[in-house]
Formats: structure tokens, sequence, C-alpha cells
């Protein structure tokens, strides 16, 4: 792969990355802006709590799939040098998922975009941390404890891969996805997460009352 080339696939996998899919299924089928509604961000978890259940996972999809389409960009060309190149065209999915040019450089948590980067990049790996994150949402019924601690979980696992590249993707995103959830973090604390319509946490909820 010549600089050029590298650089174009870099480009093309943060504009790929960049496409605000929440935010366009609000704008164009629901009427609804996602950049000043519920919590201001345009991933799965606001558009399923301000568009709905369908949207929410329309959005999920499509992201994923945007991630593993720039992971993928750089084989365009031909084969890689070496492999974890995917990882580097990852990334600039996921930037552009995060920072849309779109949209003012604004975007989601990351979350949706990090595992469609998996599937293209370590499929096996991405099986486990879906298998993580459904369990971690059942178990607590709150979408943002299952992406922190399903990024760590999965940060642990790339340890017993022997891959150090992925593993310090892992650790970088896992920082990030913390940081993006500070204002979860601090809901969680007051005890003001919202919950997802299913799980035990939820469902002892409603129960009680």
């Amino acid at each position: 792969m010549s600089t050029l080339h590298f650089i174009l696939s870099f480009v093309f996998a943060y504009l790929l990355g960049s496409i605000p899919f929440g935010y366009v299924l609000g704008r164009g089928f629901y009427h609804k802006n996602l950049l000043i509604e519920g919590s201001g961000n345009i991933g799965t978890t606001n558009t399923f709590r301000v568009l709905g259940p369908t949207a929410g996972f329309l959005t999920f999809v499509l992201d994923s799939l945007k991630g593993t389409a720039a992971t993928l960009m750089g084989v365009i060309w031909g084969p890689l040098p070496v492999h974890w190149w995917l990882l580097i065209f990852g990334l600039a999915g996921i930037i552009g998922h995060t920072f849309s040019i779109w949209i003012g450089f604004r975007g989601g948590k990351a979350v949706a975009t990090s595992f469609g980067m998996l599937i293209a990049y370590a499929p096996v790996l991405s099986l486990e941390a879906l298998l993580i994150f459904l369990t971690l949402i059942f178990l607590t019924s709150m979408v943002s404890v299952a992406s922190i601690f399903g990024f760590i979980l999965v940060t642990i696992l790339t340890l017993f891969m022997g891959d150090w590249f992925l593993f310090g993707l892992a650790l970088i995103l896992t920082i990030f996805v913390v940081y993006r959830h500070r204002g979860n973090i601090k809901r969680i604390r007051r005890g003001k997460e919202s919950l997802v319509p299913f799980g035990l946490v939820y469902w002892s909820q409603h129960k009680r009352k």
C-alpha cells in the first residue's frame, strides 16, 4: 500500500464513520433532532429512548456495520503489509463516529462502531464482547453500565490474545468510553440513570410497584 492509498483509506474510513445514522433517522423519519432531544447523543441508547426500539436497533446495526466497513477500508487497495493496520482504519471510523464532520464534530460514544471494528478484526472476540454486553444489560438494565464494564472486560480479554496493538487500542477506547459516559456515571451514583425496559433491575423495580 502506498502512502497515498493509506491516507485515502484513512480519510474515507473517517468519512464513513462520520455518517450519523441516528441523526439521519431522527430527522428523516421521525422529524426529531437527536442533537437537542434526550441526552443530545446520536448513538443507540438515545435513539432508543427518543425514537423507539426499532430506530434504536437499526442505529446499532448501521453504526456497527460502518465500523466494520471502515476497518476493512484499507484492503480495497490489496493486501495490507501487516494485519494490525486494520485497527488504524477502524480507529479512523470510530473518530468519525464520535466527531462527525457532518454534524459539527459531535457524535456518539464509540460503542457500536468499536464493536463493528472487532467484527472485522477479531470476529471471535466480537462475539464474546456481544455476549458480555447482553449479559451486563440483563443483569443491570443499564446500557451505560454494560458499555463501560463491557469495554473493561474485553480489554482484559485482549491480554490473553497476545495482540498488543489490539490491547493498546482497547485500553485507549476504554478510557475514552468511560470519559464519554461521565454524565451517566453521575446519574448512576444518584440512582437516576435510565433503565431499558427489561433485565433484572428493571423487573425488580416494577415488581415492587
